[in-house]
C-alpha cells in the first residue's frame, strides 16, 4: 500500500495523568476528528473514575470510541481491541473525519499503528492466570529465566519486573510452540494501512508528571473512588478488568485492615509506578513520536504543531 493510499491516524499517547484526554479533544476540535481510546481498562463499564473515563462535559461533543461498552466480567485481548479499533478508525474515515487514537496502553496503539498481525488461535486464559500466579509467588526473576532460555532476544528487550510481556511471552511459547520474537518478526509481514503522526505527553518532565499523578489520585477520592471500588470489588470481575489501578488499593481500607489515608499513599505510589513503566515504553517502543514540551506543569501541543498536522491532513490524498 503506497504513502497516498494510507488512511492518516493522528497518535496521543503518553503516560497517565499527562493530559492525553485534553489534548485529544482539542486536537479533534482542531482537525474534524473523532477519537478511538486506546485504554486496555476504559473498555469496562462501571469504571468510571478509576481509569478516569472522560465525562460528557470533558468529550465537549466529540465522539469518543471503544470506552464503557464491556461487562467487567468480560475478559478483552489485545486482538479483540485491534479488530474494533480497525473498524472504528475505518468508519470514521469513511466519513471524512480524522481518526485520533488516544490513550496509554503501548500495545494497543502499536498493535494498531504497525498493523501487527496476531497470532491465530483462542487466547488460553487458564495458562495465563497460572503463570501470573506463579510471576507472583516465585517472583519475576524466575519466569524471566524461563524465558531468556526459551527465547534469548525478547529477554533481552524485557525486564525481570514486567510480568505482563513476561507471561505474554511464555504463554505464546507453551500455548502456540512460538516464540515472542518469532511472532513479532511474522507480525510485520502486511504494511500498515495508516499514515501515523505520533504525538508523546508527558515525557519531559518526572516530577510534573508525578505531581499530577499525585493530583488525580486526590480528585478520584473526592469524587467517589473509595464508593466505586467497594461496589467493583463486590461484584465478580475478570481476569482482564481485575487489573485495573485504583480499586485492589483501596481494599485493605474498605476491609479495615489499613487508613484511609494509608491506602491512599499506596495508590498514589503505585500509580506513579505505572507511569514510569509507561515512560519507559515509549521511549524504548515509540522513537518516531514527536514529544510535546512541557509548559508549566502542562502538555499543551504548540499552535505550530497543530499548523503542521493540518498541513499533513490535507495532503494525504485519501482523505
Amino acid at each position: 500500500m503506497g504513502a497516498e493510499e494510507r488512511i492518516p491516524l493522528l497518535v496521543v499517547a503518553g503516560p497517565t495523568a499527562s493530559g492525553k484526554t485534553e489534548q485529544g479533544v482539542r486536537l479533534c476540535e482542531a482537525l474534524g476528528g473523532e477519537v478511538v481510546s486506546a485504554d486496555s481498562m476504559q473498555v469496562y463499564q462501571g469504571m468510571e473514575i478509576a481509569t478516569a473515563k472522560p465525562t460528557l462535559a470533558e468529550m465537549r461533543g466529540i465522539p469518543h470510541h471503544l470506552i464503557g461498552f464491556l461487562p467487567a466480567a468480560e475478559r478483552f485481548s489485545l486482538a479483540h481491541y485491534t479488530a474494533l479499533a480497525n473498524a472504528a478508525i475505518a468508519d470514521i474515515h469513511s466519513r471524512g473525519k480524522l481518526p485520533v487514537l488516544v490513550g496509554g496502553t503501548g500495545l494497543y496503539i502499536r498493535a494498531v499503528a504497525e498493523n501487527l498481525i496476531l497470532p491465530e488461535g483462542k487466547t488460553d486464559f487458564a495458562l495465563r492466570e497460572a503463570l501470573a500466579q506463579r510471576f507472583a509467588s516465585e517472583g519475576g526473576a524466575a519466569l524471566w529465566r524461563e524465558l531468556a532460555a526459551a527465547d534469548p532476544a525478547a529477554a533481552a528487550k524485557t525486564h525481570p519486573n514486567d510480568q505482563k510481556r513476561i507471561v505474554r511471552a511464555l504463554e505464546l511459547r507453551q500455548s502456540m510452540g512460538l516464540t515472542l520474537t518469532e511472532q513479532n518478526e511474522a507480525s510485520r509481514l502486511a504494511p500498515s494501512p495508516y499514515d501515523c503522526r505520533i504525538l508523546l505527553l508527558g515525557m519531559d518532565d518526572r516530577p510534573a508528571l508525578y505531581s499530577r499523578v499525585n493530583r488525580r489520585v486526590d480528585s478520584m477520592l473526592a469524587a467517589g473512588l473509595l464508593e466505586e471500588a467497594r461496589a467493583f470489588l463486590a461484584q465478580p470481575a475478570g481476569a482482564t478488568a481485575a487489573q485495573a489501578i485504583g480499586y485492589k488499593e483501596l481494599a485493605p481500607c474498605i476491609r479495615g485492615e489499613a487508613t484511609l489515608a494509608e491506602a491512599t499513599e499506596r495508590l498514589k505510589m503505585e500509580t506513579r509506578r505505572y507511569a514510569k513503566r509507561q515512560l519507559s515504553w515509549f521511549r524504548t517502543q515509540c522513537p518516531q513520536g514527536a514529544v510535546v514540551p512541557a509548559r508549566q506543569g502542562r502538555w499543551v501541543a504548540p499552535e505550530a504543531t497543530i499548523e503542521d498536522l493540518h498541513k499533513w491532513k490535507e495532503e494525504t490524498r485519501v482523505f
